[in-house]
């Protein structure tokens, strides 16, 4: 389970996605969420998932890798399912059993919930997965700089948000060695109830935490040496420019979005 989890990974390529600027992307990944969280008919949802997937063809990301990175929310997708399958009044589907709990409308909002959430993900994993940590970082951080005047820690907070997105693969593998010490020694994380499960992830949280402490400090010595005093007076080695192809996928983002805020006034 724990190698399924792909977030903050990223995968180089020459792609016209990887190519664009991370301001576009990240400007672009919001546009995306607005149409989204806007979709309310078979319409909306169908213009999304062909952005999607015009996105993914031109970014080359295996498919696969996506849906890899699905597999630890499964859990969660079907939990809220059920939830809006049950809890969501309308006209019962049969006078059964079970079934007088299940409505139509329950079933269309389970359907538009589930497909919402993987979209979500997917475009958000789409984004890091061809966009490297320290592009993100600059690009927040020249998003942000607005708030500068009012004395927020743009830099900072842009650098920190960068090492956890970094950091997230490597306490991943992190884990997955300490549990496969732990079996090694005989360790059980599977058999039991819920109280024995949580009391035998204690020998793997521990030195987890002590792993995180250390590389952190080594990182902050490692950020010292190389004479690392925050964003005052930095410069960066690749400027970010917008050409055409950024302007034009912001134009067509700002266009699905507020496309999909009007059709979904006429309830498509």
């Amino acid at each position: 389970m724990l190698k399924d989890i792909t977030l903050g990974q990223f995968f180089p390529g020459n792609t016209i996605v990887h190519r664009l600027d991370p301001r576009t992307k990240l400007l672009a990944v919001v546009l995306y969420i607005i149409a989204l969280f806007n979709a309310k008919g078979p319409l909306t949802y169908g213009i999304i998932i062909a952005v999607l997937a015009v996105c993914i063809i031109a970014s080359r990301v295996k498919l696969r890798a996506l849906t890899k990175g699905l597999k630890p929310i499964y859990i969660i997708v079907a939990f809220t399912a059920i939830m809006n399958l049950f809890f969501t009044g309308g006209t019962p589907v049969a006078d059964v059993w079970l079934l007088r709990h299940v409505t139509y409308e329950g079933i269309v909002a389970a359907v538009y919930m589930i497909l919402r959430i993987l979209l979500l993900i997917m475009g958000t994993f789409l984004l890091t997965y061809t966009t490297s940590p320290i592009a993100l970082t600059d690009a927040l951080e020249h998003l942000l700089a607005p708030l500068k005047k009012l004395r927020v820690p743009v830099h900072e907070l842009a650098m920190m948000m960068s090492i956890a997105l970094r950091f997230i693969p490597t306490l991943i593998e992190e884990t997955d060695k300490i549990m496969s010490a732990q079996k090694a020694r005989g360790g059980d994380f599977e058999s039991g109830n819920i109280f024995q499960k949580a009391k035998a992830l204690v020998p793997i949280l521990v030195p987890l935490f002590v792993s995180a402490f250390r590389r952190a400090d080594e990182l902050a010595t490692a950020m010292e040496c190389r004479c690392y005093h925050g964003g005052e007076g930095r410069t960066a080695l690749h400027v970010l420019r917008f050409k055409s192809a950024d302007w034009l996928v912001l134009i067509g983002f700002a266009v699905l979005a507020s496309g999909i805020i009007v059709l979904k006034h006429f309830g498509l």
